[in-house]
């Protein structure tokens, strides 16, 4: 996680939301969205509606994992929070961090609990049990069924350390290694496929941070090893996530000795509304679009020499977070415990769309995190409550799936402190197997936006579903017995090729329905 402001730029929205070609008309309340399900970006890779469970605050002990507890099962995990977490779909889960894998050995976190020693946690200012560990992570995986990412410690640990966590995780033949697994109660290996070669690398917040090029020759080295235990296995370099340093030249040196090796480009990215700039905020995701665009030209140019060997984009971090953040906020246990309100679930929905609107190199998302650390989950010892992140992200990882589509978008907008032109529209589609998902979001703070879908190349084929995340005011929070911010579902009908659909202000809404012709 970094500690860097979000750095801002100017740019035309018709550079930044591409694919999307957008045409400002300020004093229209109209919109329009041309639809042709041949044009597409790319196909929707379901692990951009991944997640991450980091070992700080209260995301695992007391989160995921709460042994004694009423609500917990025989083996210690909340049930409460699987079934809320199951809602989501997550599709690719990581751990143990974020910053604490920097100084993770993840040996303390094998066989018996009342045995693993206890360790001065220095990312987060705590001491860590360590009775969470490889096992139980991978067991909860497997009760979510989801599919893990683990973080090597690259900061602090060894290329032996990274390379023997794959061969004990991975490896089917008998080693000393392997013994210790089956030791330990699991004889099958689970043959982990996503692995992280560190985290936030080119941090000072960093242990272990290295130079961009000491990085990547360190981060060649343990790739080669644990790519010689597990073949098959994909590894996930450490992108910039430091905006306020050199992040494109990190990218494109860190490249160039990944680029046989790595098959994804890690970036984070946490935007807040520390300023309480409405609009300005709401503008966050056209940033995320241009360091998207920006960082797949770099992997382009990396793989000029290997074009039969793919990098793509893996957003393994990113939500809002901006109020329990800061000096005094970010050591201890109960930390990093945001309270999420309407204008940030509606930021979240253009987060998403700006993964879909970029579907052919943007495969792996991670929002950060998934209980009680900014998370869309939070719980007491006796319950929980949904913030309001939780429903964009539960529409979209249930329904945009198949094929992006490239859409012609014509909308209203507005100028900002960092950007020239920013619509009020920010839309994103999905197509499969004849089944249409529209993902519209409405950023105007006080006005309906009236939108007329036209399709191109088939028909509307009856009613379309209405699934529509709104709140009284964008203040609006959800809390233990009251939330105010939830999904309001109806239906529209829709017919021949158009389908009008008038957006509440400050709002994300998602129409889903079958296409014919």
């Amino acid at each position: 996680m970094p500690h860097d402001p979000l750095t801002r730029r100017a740019f035309s929205a018709a550079v930044l939301s591409t694919p999307l070609l957008l045409k400002a008309k300020p004093s229209s309340t109209e919109a329009r969205v041309k639809i042709d399900t041949e044009r597409v970006i790319g196909e929707i890779d379901p692990k951009i509606y991944g997640n991450f469970t980091e070992m700080l605050g209260r995301c695992v002990d007391g989160g995921i994992f709460d042994p004694g507890n009423s609500l917990s099962d025989s083996e210690g995990y909340r049930t409460d929070v699987l079934k809320a977490a199951e809602g989501l779909r997550v599709s690719l889960l990581r751990w143990p961090g974020g910053n604490f894998s920097s100084n993770y050995n993840w040996r303390d976190g094998i066989g018996p609990r009342g045995e693993r020693p206890a360790r001065v946690e220095m990312a987060w200012g705590t001491v860590e049990p360590n009775r969470f560990g490889t096992h139980e992570f991978l067991r909860y995986c497997e009760l979510l069924k989801t599919e893990p990412y683990l973080c090597a410690n690259l900061g602090t640990g060894s290329w032996d350390e990274a390379q023997q966590w794959v061969e004990y995780c991975n490896y089917p033949g008998e080693t000393a290694t392997t013994r210790l697994r089956e030791k330990n109660g699991r004889q099958q290996p689970w043959s982990v496929k996503y692995w992280g070669l560190g985290n936030e690398m080119d941090g000072p917040w960093q242990m272990g941070h290295r130079s961009a090029e000491d990085y990547g020759k360190f981060a060649l080295e343990a790739a080669k090893l644990m790519k010689w235990t597990d073949p098959s296995i994909k590894l996930i370099a450490a992108g910039s996530s430091n905006y306020a340093a050199d992040w494109t030249g990190w990218n494109r040196t860190v490249l160039q000795y990944l680029n046989h090796h790595a098959d994804y480009l890690s970036m984070h990215m946490y935007v807040g509304n520390r300023d309480n700039n409405y609009y300005e905020f709401l503008a966050s995701s056209l940033e995320l679009a241009e360091r998207t665009k920006i960082a797949e030209g770099i992997i382009r140019d990396a793989l000029r020499d290997t074009p039969k060997h793919p990098i793509y984009i893996a957003w393994d971090e990113w939500n809002v977070w901006y109020r329990a953040r800061g000096e005094g906020k970010e050591k201890g246990r109960r930390i990093l415990e945001e309270q999420y309100n309407l204008e940030d679930a509606v930021v979240v929905a253009t987060f998403l769309n700006a993964f879909l609107n970029h579907a052919h190199i943007v495969k792996i998302a991670n929002l950060a995190q998934l209980v009680n650390v900014i998370a869309p989950i939070f719980t007491s010892e006796t319950g929980l409550f949904l913030q309001t992140i939780y429903y964009p992200l539960q529409l979209f990882a249930n329904n945009s799936f198949g094929t992006a589509l490239d859409l012609f978008v014509e909308s209203p907008g507005y100028a900002s402190k960092s950007f020239d032109s920013v619509p009020y529209l920010d839309v994103s589609a999905a197509h499969d197997n004849g089944t249409l998902v529209v993902n519209l979001v409405n950023r105007h703070l006080t006005d309906k936006l009236a939108v007329t879908l036209e399709l191109e190349d088939k028909k509307f084929a009856g009613a379309f579903e209405v699934a529509t995340v709104n709140g009284p005011d964008i203040k609006a929070q959800n809390t233990f017995g009251s939330s105010p911010v939830k999904i309001e579902n109806s239906h529209t009908e829709a017919s021949g090729a158009r389908l009008r659909y008038e957006l509440p202000p400050h709002s994300y809404t998602m129409l889903k329905g079958k296409l014919s012709g």
